[in-house]
């Protein structure tokens, strides 16, 4: 997969708290991240088919993230 920017997940850890990361520790964040921004894509658009829209909306993804 990879692409999501390493640069931006480093970024993101360091704002989280972290003072460095690894470039291992990097691309098992950028992996993990890809595969939690699946999942939550495919119960969204269960949702958003459900309603009987082809559009994901913010309320898809809400609901989507209590269940994920």
């Amino acid at each position: 997969m990879a692409d999501l920017p390493i640069a931006a997940v480093v970024r993101i850890a360091k704002q989280s708290g972290a003072e460095r990361v690894g470039s291992d520790a990097a691309a098992a964040l950028v992996a993990k991240a890809e595969d939690y921004i699946a999942e939550l894509v495919k119960e969204a658009n269960k949702l958003a088919m459900h309603a009987g829209r082809k559009t994901i909306k913010e309320e898809d993804v809400e609901l989507a993230a209590k269940s994920v």
